[in-house]
């Protein structure tokens, strides 16, 4: 079989690093869409405030969901010399239905699509025991919990707002929620940044463990995350999230309900306060997800017709097939990738 070098961990650290690229390129929309649509930003500053708060969220709420990341592959069972090759499968299937959904333009999860490519490939590798599948079992389950719970509160906070404001003059409210708009698309863009970035380092962390780079006294289920690796992983998700990604943008934007700035403020700190709430709690969520449906959750206090469920529904089977096609895509990329190094 065909050993892991240095050289090879480079080029897989490399990857990953892509993959970090074009997760905040996929999902430079959840932290843009809606203060561009209510036109509080300009597109070509809303990126760079958002690609800002990306990366200073490298300082924020500590590595607990990397920690989550690293455990869904055994690595005390998986045999060391293999870990490289189920990264590199993991994370073909994750780019490759990232770039498949932005091509069509949906919003999907990449941290699903990460860690179905990382089930897919384990699985090839070393069968139902190479996964924890404890792990996986709560991130399914929060799969579904966050975006209720990001539905919900989106929908509370609108009803709560418009209750305070009932009386408001209208101008003036507008001009207010407009400025407010700023401090919410900062706190989402740094909780996007706190729980997506750290998804990169939950797989750096293994291959790093597989070629000796924590010694032999680790313990596997508990391994550190370097401060480098820390601020390469944010450093390539503001990136992404500079690049932008425009298709997406205008779903979020302007498809699923018609924005105003009230209603962005309202989305974005619903969104924001789930998302840091489950990044203390080392839980792995879609941020794509919550924003999305604290987006309805919003739009619906002025009526459910006033949502476009049908684009809803559309983007909820791309949700429902991320894990699955993703891990079929990194099941068939270790199964070349067997061949490759004969394994």
């Amino acid at each position: 079989m065909i050993e892991a070098t240095w050289e090879l961990i480079v080029i897989i650290i490399g990857i990953a690093l892509v993959f970090d690229f074009t997760n905040g390129f996929h999902d430079s929309a959840n932290s843009i869409s809606t203060v561009v649509s209510t036109k509080v930003l300009s597109p070509r500053s809303a990126v760079a405030f958002a690609a800002f708060f990306n990366f200073i969220a490298a300082f924020g709420f500590g590595v607990a969901v990397a920690n989550t990341i690293s455990k869904i592959i055994q690595l005390e069972i998986v045999e060391t010399a293999v870990i490289p090759f189920i990264i590199l499968a993991a994370l073909t299937g994750a780019i490759s239905w990232n770039l498949i959904t932005w091509f069509f333009g949906l919003p999907t999860s990449s941290s699903h699509a990460l860690i179905g490519g990382m089930t897919g490939a384990g699985l090839a590798a070393a069968g139902i025991a190479a996964i924890k599948w404890s792990t996986v079992g709560s991130v399914a389950l929060f799969m579904i919990v966050s975006p209720l719970i990001g539905l919900a509160c989106g929908f509370l906070f609108m009803a709560f707002i418009w209750n305070l404001t009932k009386n408001a003059e209208k101008t003036s409210a507008e001009t207010g929620f407009k400025r407010l708009q700023l401090f919410s698309a900062a706190a989402y863009s740094f909780s996007h940044g706190t729980n997506d970035a750290q998804k990169t380092m939950g797989i750096i962390v293994p291959l790093l463990f597989s070629i000796g780079y924590f010694g032999t006294s680790v313990d596997p289920n508990n391994l550190p995350v370097p401060l480098w690796v820390i601020l390469m992983a944010h450093a390539a998700i503001a990136l992404g999230t500079l690049s932008g990604g425009w298709r997406i943008v205008r779903t979020m934007g302007y498809k699923i309900t018609r924005l105003r700035p009230v209603h962005g403020f309202a989305a974005e700190t619903a969104g924001a306060s789930t998302i840091i709430g489950a990044s203390l709690l080392g839980i792995p969520v879609s941020t794509t997800h919550i924003i999305c449906t604290s987006i309805m959750g919003v739009g619906t206090t002025s009526g459910a017709s006033t949502v476009k469920w049908g684009v809803a529904r559309t983007i909820m089977w791309a949700w429902i097939l991320t894990i699955p096609i993703s891990a079929l895509i990194g099941f068939a990329a270790f199964a070349v990738i067997r061949v490759v190094i004969g394994y």
